[in-house]
Protein backbone atom coordinates (compact mmCIF):
# COMPACT_ATOMS: atom_id res chain seq x y z
CA UNK A 1 0.00 0.00 0.00
CA UNK A 2 1.67 3.87 -0.96
CA UNK A 3 2.36 6.08 1.55
CA UNK A 4 1.03 9.36 0.84
CA UNK A 5 1.56 12.09 3.60
CA UNK A 6 0.49 14.82 4.05
CA UNK A 7 2.04 17.52 2.13
CA UNK A 8 3.65 20.24 4.40
CA UNK A 9 1.99 23.48 4.26
CA UNK A 10 4.00 26.20 2.25
CA UNK A 11 4.77 29.88 4.14
CA UNK A 12 2.18 32.15 1.84
CA UNK A 13 4.33 34.22 -0.40
CA UNK A 14 2.51 37.43 0.50
CA UNK A 15 3.53 37.18 4.33
CA UNK A 16 7.14 36.47 3.29
CA UNK A 17 6.86 39.74 1.09
CA UNK A 18 5.74 41.33 4.39
CA UNK A 19 8.29 40.19 6.21
CA UNK A 20 11.37 41.07 4.27
CA UNK A 21 9.81 44.74 3.54
CA UNK A 22 9.33 45.12 7.74
CA UNK A 23 12.73 43.53 8.36
CA UNK A 24 14.65 45.20 5.73
CA UNK A 25 12.93 48.76 6.22
CA UNK A 26 12.66 48.49 10.15
CA UNK A 27 9.11 48.87 10.18
CA UNK A 28 5.67 47.86 9.71
CA UNK A 29 4.70 50.88 7.97
CA UNK A 30 7.63 51.38 6.35
CA UNK A 31 6.83 48.68 4.71
CA UNK A 32 3.12 48.83 3.93
CA UNK A 33 4.32 52.18 2.13
CA UNK A 34 6.54 50.23 -0.10
CA UNK A 35 4.25 47.00 -1.13
CA UNK A 36 0.86 49.75 -1.19
CA UNK A 37 -0.87 48.10 1.11
CA UNK A 38 -2.16 49.22 4.95
CA UNK A 39 0.44 48.80 7.95
CA UNK A 40 -2.31 46.37 9.57
CA UNK A 41 -1.75 44.20 6.44
CA UNK A 42 1.71 43.98 6.81
CA UNK A 43 0.79 43.25 10.53
CA UNK A 44 -1.80 40.44 9.53
CA UNK A 45 0.18 39.09 7.03
CA UNK A 46 3.46 38.60 9.87
CA UNK A 47 1.32 37.28 12.33
CA UNK A 48 0.22 34.34 10.61
CA UNK A 49 3.71 33.79 9.29
CA UNK A 50 4.79 33.52 12.69
CA UNK A 51 2.06 30.92 13.41
CA UNK A 52 2.78 28.92 10.58
CA UNK A 53 6.66 29.09 11.52
CA UNK A 54 5.70 28.46 15.13
CA UNK A 55 8.19 31.29 16.38
CA UNK A 56 8.39 34.79 16.18
CA UNK A 57 10.18 37.06 13.78
CA UNK A 58 9.82 40.23 15.73
CA UNK A 59 10.05 41.30 19.18
CA UNK A 60 7.41 44.40 19.84
CA UNK A 61 7.99 47.16 22.44
CA UNK A 62 6.62 50.33 22.43
CA UNK A 63 9.13 51.67 20.54
CA UNK A 64 8.37 49.82 17.54
CA UNK A 65 9.48 46.58 16.19
CA UNK A 66 13.13 44.69 16.17
CA UNK A 67 13.89 41.55 14.80
CA UNK A 68 14.30 38.26 16.69
CA UNK A 69 17.67 36.28 16.20
CA UNK A 70 15.87 34.05 13.49
CA UNK A 71 14.65 37.22 12.12
CA UNK A 72 18.06 38.31 11.56
CA UNK A 73 19.04 35.10 10.07
CA UNK A 74 16.53 34.75 7.23
CA UNK A 75 16.38 38.48 6.58
CA UNK A 76 19.51 38.15 3.49
CA UNK A 77 18.55 35.19 2.21
CA UNK A 78 14.84 36.51 1.40
CA UNK A 79 16.17 39.97 0.66
CA UNK A 80 18.39 38.06 -1.87
CA UNK A 81 15.62 35.97 -3.37
CA UNK A 82 13.40 39.29 -3.52
CA UNK A 83 15.73 41.04 -5.69
CA UNK A 84 16.31 37.90 -7.98
CA UNK A 85 12.59 37.31 -8.11
CA UNK A 86 12.41 41.63 -9.00
CA UNK A 87 14.63 40.89 -11.92
CA UNK A 88 13.61 38.13 -13.32
CA UNK A 89 9.90 39.80 -13.46
CA UNK A 90 11.64 43.15 -14.80
CA UNK A 91 13.54 40.89 -17.38
CA UNK A 92 10.35 39.51 -18.59
CA UNK A 93 8.50 43.36 -18.82
CA UNK A 94 11.30 44.20 -20.93
CA UNK A 95 11.58 41.17 -23.33
CA UNK A 96 7.71 41.29 -23.73
CA UNK A 97 7.85 45.20 -24.55
CA UNK A 98 11.49 45.95 -25.80
CA UNK A 99 11.20 49.52 -26.77
CA UNK A 100 9.05 50.62 -24.20
CA UNK A 101 10.94 52.70 -21.17
CA UNK A 102 9.61 53.17 -18.01
CA UNK A 103 10.96 56.18 -15.96
CA UNK A 104 10.24 57.73 -12.54
CA UNK A 105 10.37 60.69 -11.39
CA UNK A 106 9.75 63.53 -9.01
CA UNK A 107 6.54 65.57 -10.56
CA UNK A 108 8.86 68.80 -10.95
CA UNK A 109 11.62 67.39 -12.91
CA UNK A 110 8.73 65.32 -14.77
CA UNK A 111 6.74 68.71 -15.73
CA UNK A 112 9.95 71.64 -15.66
CA UNK A 113 13.43 69.03 -17.06
CA UNK A 114 12.16 66.17 -18.96
CA UNK A 115 8.90 67.29 -20.83
CA UNK A 116 11.10 69.82 -22.88
CA UNK A 117 13.09 67.18 -24.05
CA UNK A 118 10.59 64.97 -24.92
CA UNK A 119 9.92 66.11 -28.27
CA UNK A 120 13.54 66.17 -29.36
CA UNK A 121 14.00 62.20 -27.78
CA UNK A 122 10.73 61.16 -29.75
CA UNK A 123 12.39 62.56 -32.93
CA UNK A 124 15.43 60.94 -32.42
CA UNK A 125 14.49 57.32 -31.72
CA UNK A 126 10.74 57.48 -32.67
CA UNK A 127 10.44 53.92 -32.19
CA UNK A 128 10.87 53.98 -28.54
CA UNK A 129 7.93 54.87 -26.24
CA UNK A 130 9.17 56.69 -23.12
CA UNK A 131 6.74 56.33 -20.03
CA UNK A 132 6.81 58.43 -16.93
CA UNK A 133 5.55 58.03 -13.78
CA UNK A 134 5.44 60.56 -11.53
CA UNK A 135 6.63 59.69 -7.69
CA UNK A 136 7.61 61.78 -4.57
CA UNK A 137 10.37 59.46 -3.35
CA UNK A 138 12.82 57.45 -5.49
CA UNK A 139 11.61 53.12 -5.84
CA UNK A 140 13.47 50.11 -5.61
CA UNK A 141 14.02 49.98 -8.69
CA UNK A 142 15.22 45.78 -8.08
CA UNK A 143 11.88 45.30 -7.50
CA UNK A 144 9.65 47.87 -9.42
CA UNK A 145 8.87 48.05 -12.55
CA UNK A 146 10.80 51.08 -13.53
CA UNK A 147 14.46 51.25 -16.20
CA UNK A 148 15.50 54.73 -15.17
CA UNK A 149 15.08 56.89 -11.68
CA UNK A 150 15.61 60.20 -12.08
CA UNK A 151 15.83 62.07 -9.09
CA UNK A 152 17.52 65.11 -6.66
CA UNK A 153 19.81 63.06 -4.71
CA UNK A 154 23.01 63.08 -2.68
CA UNK A 155 25.07 60.44 -4.69
CA UNK A 156 27.59 61.61 -7.21
CA UNK A 157 27.13 58.48 -9.35
CA UNK A 158 24.73 59.08 -12.49
CA UNK A 159 24.81 62.97 -11.40
CA UNK A 160 23.43 64.95 -14.32
CA UNK A 161 23.88 68.93 -12.67
CA UNK A 162 23.97 70.02 -9.67
CA UNK A 163 21.09 71.84 -7.61
CA UNK A 164 21.73 75.68 -7.62
CA UNK A 165 19.05 77.33 -5.68
CA UNK A 166 18.64 81.26 -5.75
CA UNK A 167 15.55 83.42 -5.70
CA UNK A 168 13.47 84.27 -9.25
CA UNK A 169 10.74 86.40 -9.31
CA UNK A 170 8.59 87.61 -12.40
CA UNK A 171 10.39 90.76 -14.31
CA UNK A 172 7.65 93.27 -12.60
CA UNK A 173 8.84 92.52 -9.45
CA UNK A 174 11.97 92.54 -9.36
CA UNK A 175 11.75 96.01 -10.72
CA UNK A 176 10.84 96.87 -7.00
CA UNK A 177 14.05 95.19 -5.59
CA UNK A 178 17.23 96.39 -4.75
CA UNK A 179 18.92 94.17 -2.10
CA UNK A 180 18.03 91.05 -0.36
CA UNK A 181 16.70 93.14 2.40
CA UNK A 182 13.58 93.96 0.05
CA UNK A 183 12.67 90.17 0.70
CA UNK A 184 10.92 90.82 3.85
CA UNK A 185 8.25 93.51 2.10
CA UNK A 186 6.93 90.72 -0.58
CA UNK A 187 5.48 87.12 -0.02
CA UNK A 188 7.58 84.13 -0.33
CA UNK A 189 6.20 81.14 -1.82
CA UNK A 190 7.03 77.98 -0.59
CA UNK A 191 7.22 74.50 -1.99
CA UNK A 192 6.31 71.81 0.83
CA UNK A 193 8.90 68.98 -0.73
CA UNK A 194 11.51 71.47 -0.12
CA UNK A 195 10.58 73.90 2.63
CA UNK A 196 13.84 74.63 4.14
CA UNK A 197 14.87 76.13 0.50
CA UNK A 198 14.65 79.69 1.71
CA UNK A 199 16.55 79.25 5.04
CA UNK A 200 19.18 77.71 3.43
CA UNK A 201 19.75 79.90 1.06
CA UNK A 202 19.07 83.02 3.05
CA UNK A 203 21.76 82.37 5.60
CA UNK A 204 24.54 82.62 2.88
CA UNK A 205 23.94 86.47 3.18
CA UNK A 206 25.91 88.32 5.62
CA UNK A 207 22.75 90.09 7.32
CA UNK A 208 19.92 87.46 6.47
CA UNK A 209 16.09 89.34 5.70
CA UNK A 210 12.95 87.98 7.41
CA UNK A 211 11.49 86.13 5.04
CA UNK A 212 7.62 86.60 4.76
CA UNK A 213 5.69 83.11 4.95
CA UNK A 214 3.52 83.53 1.90
CA UNK A 215 1.60 80.49 0.09
CA UNK A 216 3.15 76.86 0.15
CA UNK A 217 2.58 74.15 -2.82
CA UNK A 218 2.41 70.67 -3.17
CA UNK A 219 3.45 70.95 -6.74
CA UNK A 220 6.62 73.25 -7.40
CA UNK A 221 5.51 72.83 -10.75
CA UNK A 222 2.29 75.35 -9.45
CA UNK A 223 4.68 77.25 -7.07
CA UNK A 224 6.70 78.50 -10.37
CA UNK A 225 3.89 79.30 -12.65
CA UNK A 226 2.30 81.16 -9.81
CA UNK A 227 5.94 82.79 -9.24
CA UNK A 228 5.49 84.15 -13.08
CA UNK A 229 2.07 85.11 -12.21
CA UNK A 230 3.68 87.91 -10.15
CA UNK A 231 2.44 86.01 -6.89
CA UNK A 232 5.33 86.72 -4.79
CA UNK A 233 9.31 85.17 -4.56
CA UNK A 234 10.37 81.89 -5.14
CA UNK A 235 13.33 79.70 -4.83
CA UNK A 236 14.26 78.79 -8.01
CA UNK A 237 16.50 75.48 -8.31
CA UNK A 238 18.39 76.26 -11.54
CA UNK A 239 17.80 72.90 -13.06
CA UNK A 240 14.34 73.39 -13.58
CA UNK A 241 13.38 76.94 -14.15
CA UNK A 242 16.13 77.06 -16.56
CA UNK A 243 13.73 77.56 -19.41
CA UNK A 244 11.81 80.33 -17.49
CA UNK A 245 15.06 83.14 -16.93
CA UNK A 246 15.77 82.00 -20.56
CA UNK A 247 12.66 83.18 -21.95
CA UNK A 248 12.30 85.95 -19.26
CA UNK A 249 9.29 84.73 -17.53
CA UNK A 250 11.18 84.80 -14.98
CA UNK A 251 14.12 86.45 -13.68
CA UNK A 252 17.12 86.27 -10.93
CA UNK A 253 17.17 89.56 -8.64
CA UNK A 254 19.97 88.94 -6.90
CA UNK A 255 23.13 87.36 -7.64
CA UNK A 256 23.82 85.22 -4.52
CA UNK A 257 23.50 81.68 -5.43
CA UNK A 258 24.18 78.37 -2.87
CA UNK A 259 24.94 75.37 -4.92
CA UNK A 260 23.64 72.05 -2.43
CA UNK A 261 25.44 69.06 -1.96
CA UNK A 262 23.10 66.78 -3.99
CA UNK A 263 22.50 66.86 -7.59
CA UNK A 264 19.87 65.73 -10.36
CA UNK A 265 21.08 62.42 -11.16
CA UNK A 266 19.57 59.84 -13.28
CA UNK A 267 19.92 55.84 -12.24
CA UNK A 268 19.42 52.03 -12.72
CA UNK A 269 20.05 49.61 -10.47
CA UNK A 270 20.31 47.08 -13.05
CA UNK A 271 22.69 46.91 -16.15
CA UNK A 272 21.54 48.81 -18.72
CA UNK A 273 22.65 46.47 -22.11
CA UNK A 274 24.09 48.03 -24.90
CA UNK A 275 21.30 48.16 -27.43
CA UNK A 276 18.29 48.53 -25.29
CA UNK A 277 16.09 51.33 -25.82
CA UNK A 278 16.58 51.93 -21.28
CA UNK A 279 20.38 52.22 -22.54
CA UNK A 280 19.72 54.57 -25.53
CA UNK A 281 17.55 56.68 -23.48
CA UNK A 282 20.19 57.00 -20.75
CA UNK A 283 22.36 58.13 -22.77
CA UNK A 284 20.31 60.63 -25.00
CA UNK A 285 19.46 62.34 -21.62
CA UNK A 286 22.81 62.44 -20.24
CA UNK A 287 24.51 64.08 -23.35
CA UNK A 288 21.52 66.48 -24.54
CA UNK A 289 20.18 69.59 -23.19
CA UNK A 290 17.38 70.80 -23.01
CA UNK A 291 15.94 72.92 -26.67
CA UNK A 292 15.90 76.59 -25.97
CA UNK A 293 12.72 78.61 -26.05
CA UNK A 294 12.98 81.21 -28.45
CA UNK A 295 13.09 84.82 -26.71
CA UNK A 296 10.03 86.88 -26.44
CA UNK A 297 10.44 89.67 -29.31
CA UNK A 298 10.07 92.69 -27.88
CA UNK A 299 6.89 94.94 -28.10
CA UNK A 300 6.75 97.44 -31.18
CA UNK A 301 7.39 100.44 -30.52
CA UNK A 302 4.62 103.12 -29.92
CA UNK A 303 3.40 105.25 -32.97
CA UNK A 304 2.53 108.90 -32.40
CA UNK A 305 0.17 110.33 -34.64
Amino acid sequence: MPVSPPRPKDLPLTALRAFEAAARLYGFAAAAQELGVTPGAVTAHIKQLEQTLGAPLFTRTPRGVRLTPLGQQALPQFTQAFDALGQAVNDLRAAAAPRTVHIATLPAIAQLWLSPRLPALRAAAPEITVSITALEHPPNLKRSPYDLSLFFSDTPEGRLTPDTIFPVCAPSLAARLTSPQDIANHPCLSDATWSDDWHLWSQTLPDPPPIPQGPTFSLYALAVEECVNGAGLLIGHETLVANHLHDGRLTAPFPQKLTLNRGLRLWSDRPLRAGTAANFVADWLRRTPAPQPPLASPPPPATHP
